[in-house]
């Protein structure tokens, strides 16, 4: 059985996209041409290219063309409390639909390591849960979710785990002394460098899928910034980014079956530096695991500018356009492998300055220009104005 994959708008074939029926894998070739072993004829086939929707084909085992709808996201963030909130949700999908918007990131995960659901991979790590899920239904959330249109990224928190490393204090990062590392939000992490330590963010990012999600986030998907830290292997750049490329690897493999997109946020500085920038993310490597690079291009996060632009507050257009430019560069790749975090939220690091429609409108239109696939908007408590977005036509 075998078919091609053709742009829906413009029926050019796609090449590279990815076929999964069951257990059974494919790619399509430079003319959008695949093949798969005979499929009984109840089978579905799942298809998704990078830059299009996923889309999911009933087929009769007969050869089959599966059209794409091109798709850029334009998302808001959610907490895990803020998806379980009705204020906050049913402000953002207010927002969804009466702007540009189409897009949600939800946390699975979040920062604090709370998820939002009764789940079976927590119950594994043997952690405990709260006697209520946040959102008592998710999968039934995801379907009333994607009936709007809405496309859904999970985005999950990996080694920043204060609740993992509580239940597990012999994976943590520690210091040279031996003791506990705690970072500046008074969280411990547990350690990239142990295999074990990947267990539960992998269970999730399954569950998600299985839940619907359209694409898997990694966030903290990195070792500490920190200096003078003990880990299972020796600090060096090589076990640093073996780690984060065998999570990964191990990511890809694991979440074939659901035919999920996966992406992977990075500091933006990272499209800057050479090397690993002593986090375990060298950009070349990352962008041979992952379908989109997400850079966090929040202008307060630059701490000592750009070149050309070293105060960054007053160069909201400029950080996103040169460092996304920088990435492309670096990696070689198109603008559609990138979709950037955009600043959505004060200032915090110079002087508390209030980012409205003119700040947000220039981040939005430098990432489009490079041709990025989609953006994403952060704001920590969840709350957005609809400043800078453009009203839906």
């Amino acid at each position: 059985m075998g078919g091609v994959v053709l742009d829906a708008q413009t029926r050019a074939p796609i090449a590279g996209a990815y076929l999964v029926s069951g257990t059974t894998f494919a790619r399509s070739d430079d003319a959008g041409v695949f093949e798969l072993p005979a499929l009984a004829s109840s089978t579905s086939l799942s298809a998704r290219a990078v830059g299009y929707r996923r889309s999911e084909v009933p087929h009769t085992g007969q050869p089959v063309t599966v059209a794409l709808e091109p798709f850029a996201p334009k998302a808001l963030y959610l907490s895990a409390l803020g998806i379980g909130n009705a204020e906050l949700r049913n402000a953002a999908l207010r927002l969804i639909s009466k702007t540009e918007l189409n897009a949600l990131v939800i946390d699975v995960k979040g920062d604090t390591s709370v998820v939002p659901w009764k789940s079976a991979a927590v119950t594994a790590a043997g952690l405990t849960q709260p006697t209520r899920a946040i959102v008592a239904d998710m999968g039934g959330l995801v379907e009333i979710l994607h009936r709007r249109g809405v496309y859904l990224v999970a985005r999950i928190v990996v080694f920043k785990d204060e609740a993992l490393a509580r239940a597990r204090p012999a994976w943590v990062v520690t210091t040279s002394d031996g003791g506990t590392w705690i970072d500046g939000k008074g969280q411990a992490w547990v350690d990239p460098s142990r295999p074990a330590t990947w267990e539960l963010s992998l269970a999730l990012a399954e569950e998600a899928a299985a839940f619907g999600f359209d694409e898997i986030q990694f966030d903290y998907l990195r070792f500490p910034d920190a200096e003078g830290l003990r880990f299972s292997k020796p600090d060096t750049e090589d076990h640093r980014t073996a780690a984060i490329d065998g999570f990964l690897e191990a990511a890809r493999t694991r979440l074939s079956p659901f035919n999920v997109f996966l992406s992977a946020d990075v500091f933006g500085y990272v499209c800057w530096n050479e090397g690993d920038t002593h986090l375990g993310q060298r950009l070349e490597l990352l962008a041979e695991r992952v379908d989109y690079l997400s850079p966090m291009l929040y202008p307060s996060g630059f701490a000592t500018g750009i070149p050309g632009h070293r105060q960054p507050l007053d160069a909201p257009r400029e950080i996103v356009q040169h460092t996304l430019a920088e990435g492309l560069r670096r990696t070689g790749l198109p603008g559609v492998r990138f979709r950037p975090w955009l600043q959505a939220f004060p200032d915090y690091a110079f002087d508390h300055r209030v980012f409205g429609a003119a700040e947000i409108r220039a981040q939005v239109e430098a990432a489009e220009a490079l041709g990025t696939n989609g953006w994403m908007l952060w704001n920590p408590h969840n709350r957005y104005s609809g400043a800078g977005l453009l009203k839906k036509r």
